[in-house]
């Protein structure tokens, strides 16, 4: 089959690589039907995790249909169209237990694309299929589907969930990429008072009001207002940058929430100096993807509209050019890029 594979920072190429095979008894093979890319695999790419070992096929968002499974798996069965969620769960371990498949113990967690090989290619080897697949609704579009893989319980589960947004609040999203985006979309699920994104680049901030931003604006007067008055609720810092995360800090307001979603390569500044006696809660996060069923039932019945989300599509075949799209998204345009089997 071909897929991305990825040979030490800087370099990656679409190459002939062996077929998935089933390993474990808990094993699904699933041929990719739709995939995309994600800012985590830009760290990979400019060597910020040095866990990826050269020779890994990068990738952890997917979409497709089950060719094969192993003995124990007895959810799915071939023939079946379903999401490959980003995390894989054990389903046995303390932490699956309790729900938080971001921190499985027993070979679980952030694998795909990581410590095994991922799904930027032809198939895939899904570990612990029960736990780690969802069927497909019926109706639900390939481009929303793979949204549910990882961007959109992101988002919600380690955004809207662990920073409390509830009726009422003022919630400001600093960094309208995907995830951001997808976090101003869920947030109104909870009916807060106010929403307010926040980014550098003016297109993303006409899509922020598009997907329902009350405010959408560049830093400056509007974060001044909250610096200097009653703050937010809730601060989500979804840009991965030490300045948008110290922004968070000046805006949330005493006894606020901030919700850390960027994946940060360097270090961001804790000024304790300044925040010792607000009382805020600040908290980071691996997403679960234990809400995707939830969420993909929304998207299904028309409760969450996520499909501006996507900008581009590609062949598989062009996975390099989707790369250049997408890691100069401020210059293209592009938020999620998603590639489809020919």
């Amino acid at each position: 089959m071909r897929a991305l594979v990825y040979h030490g920072p800087g370099q990656a190429s679409w190459d002939t690589v062996t077929d998935p095979a089933i390993e474990e008894a808990t094993d699904a093979i699933v041929r990719v039907d739709a995939t995309s890319i994600c800012g985590s695999d830009l760290h990979i790419l400019r060597g910020e995790l040095p866990d990826v070992k050269p020779g890994t096929v990068l990738g952890h968002e997917a979409v497709g249909e089950v060719m094969e499974i192993g003995r124990e798996v007895h959810s799915v069965r071939p023939g079946d169209q379903v999401i490959v969620s980003s995390v894989s769960a054990c389903g046995r371990c303390p932490f699956c237990r309790d729900s938080m498949y971001g921190q499985c113990r027993f070979g679980g967690g952030w694998i795909l694309g990581n410590l095994i090989n991922g799904t930027q290619a032809e198939f895939a080897r899904v570990p612990f299929a029960d736990h780690s697949t969802h069927r497909l609704s019926a109706g639900l579009a390939l481009d929303d589907a793979v949204l549910l893989a990882e961007v959109l319980p992101t988002a919600y589960e380690v955004g809207v969930r662990n920073g409390h947004v509830g009726p009422g609040d003022t919630v400001a999203v600093v960094g309208a990429g995907p995830v951001g985006l997808a976090a101003v979309i869920t947030a109104r699920i909870y009916s807060p008072r106010r929403v307010i994104a926040v980014d550098l680049s003016p297109s993303r901030l006409e899509t922020a009001a598009r997907l329902g931003a009350d405010s959408a604006e560049l830093p400056g007067r509007l974060i001044a207002d909250l610096s200097e008055g009653p703050g937010a609720d809730v601060a989500i810092e979804a840009a991965g940058d030490p300045d948008s995360f110290i922004l968070c800090t000046r805006i949330v307001r005493p006894g606020g929430h901030i919700a850390n979603i960027g994946m940060h390569g360097k270090p961001a500044t804790l000024h304790l100096e300044a925040l010792w006696r607000k009382n805020v809660t600040i908290s980071t996060g691996q997403v679960d993807t234990s809400s995707t069923p939830w969420l993909r039932d929304l998207v299904t019945s028309g409760r969450l509209h996520i499909s501006q989300l996507v900008t581009q599509t590609f062949t598989l075949d062009r996975m390099k050019n989707a790369y250049e799209v997408f890691a100069h998204g401020t210059d293209t345009g592009a938020l999620k890029v998603v590639l489809h089997r020919e």
